[in-house]
C-alpha cells in the first residue's frame, strides 16, 4: 500500500500513529529500525508528540542493519537513534537491542542472531519482527542489501555481512528472508531525489536491478510511506 504524505512532519506523525496503535494490540513489540535522515525526523516527532502516548516498556527495539563502526561515530545507526530519540525517553535499557558495529563483523552477525532467537518470536522458521522499517537508496539498495550482493535475498541466516560497494565500508544487515517474513515493512521515503528510484521500484518492479524491488512480505503488510517530493514521479 502506498501512502503519499504533503511532506516529512505529516509523514513522521502517521508513522508515530502506526506504532502507537500497534502498540495498544500488543503486549510486546519488536521493532526493527532504519538509519537515515528521515527516521531522525520521526525520532524528533516521537519525542515531541507521543513520549507519553507509547507505553516504551512494551517496545523492543532492533536495527535492520548497521555500519561496522563505533556507536559514538556519526556514521552509526544506533548513535544517531541514542541521541535523537533513546536519550530523550523512558524506555527500559534491556529494551535496546543495538548491533555492535564496534566488533569483529562475523562475529557480531552470529551474536546478534542469537539476540533476535531470544527475544523475537519465530515463525516459518524465522524471526517474526512486527515492524521493520526500511529506506530507499539511490541504487534501489535497503537496508545493507546492495545491488552487487542479492544473494543476501534469500540468505538462511538471520544477518549476514555486507560491503558497501563503493566505500567498502563493511556493514551488517537483517537478510531478505528474515525481513520479508515481518508483520509489517514499511519504506519511509522522503525527498525528490528518491523519487526516480522509486517510480523505478514500485511502478517496473525490476527485481534483476533492485534489491528494494524483492521486498514484499510472505504473509504480512508492505507500505511505503512517501512525501509528496518522493512520489512526484508516480504514475
Amino acid at each position: 500500500m502506498i501512502n503519499i504524505f504533503k511532506n516529512k512532519s505529516d509523514l513522521s506523525y502517521a508513522f508515530c500513529v502506526e506504532l502507537l496503535q500497534t502498540s495498544l494490540k500488543k503486549e510486546k513489540i519488536s521493532l526493527a529500525l532504519s538509519g537515515g535522515s528521515t527516521p531522525k525526523i520521526i525520532f524528533q516527532t516521537f519525542v515531541k508528540d507521543f513520549k507519553e502516548k507509547i507505553d516504551w516498556k512494551k517496545i523492543h527495539l532492533f536495527w535492520g542493519d548497521e555500519r561496522c563502526v563505533p556507536p559514538e561515530d556519526e556514521e552509526s545507526n544506533f548513535g544517531m537513534t541514542k541521541k535523537y530519540l533513546l536519550n530523550l525517553i523512558n524506555i527500559p535499557q534491556k529494551n535496546i537491542h543495538r548491533i555492535r558495529g564496534e566488533n569483529n563483523p562475523a562475529e557480531e552477525t552470529e551474536k546478534y542472531s542469537n539476540e533476535i532467537k531470544k527475544h523475537v518470536p519465530f515463525v516459518n522458521d524465522l524471526p517474526l519482527f512486527d515492524i521493520i522499517t526500511l529506506g530507499l537508496g539511490e541504487d534501489g539498495h535497503t537496508a545493507s542489501i546492495f545491488p552487487d550482493q542479492m544473494k543476501l535475498l534469500t540468505s538462511e541466516k538471520i544477518c549476514e555481512v555486507a560491503v558497501h560497494p563503493k566505500s567498502g565500508q563493511k556493514r551488517i544487515t537483517l537478510t531478505g528472508k528474515v525481513i520479508n517474513n515481518a508483520e509489517q515493512v514499511i519504506f519511509l521515503i522522503t525527498g525528490g531525489k528518491k523519487a526516480n528510484i522509486i517510480k523505478e521500484v514500485v511502478e517496473s518492479g525490476e527485481k534483476d536491478k533492485y534489491p528494494a524491488a524483492h521486498i514484499n512480505p510472505v504473509n504480512g503488510k508492505l507500505y511505503f510511506f512517501i512525501d509528496k517530493d518522493a512520489a512526484k514521479l508516480l504514475t
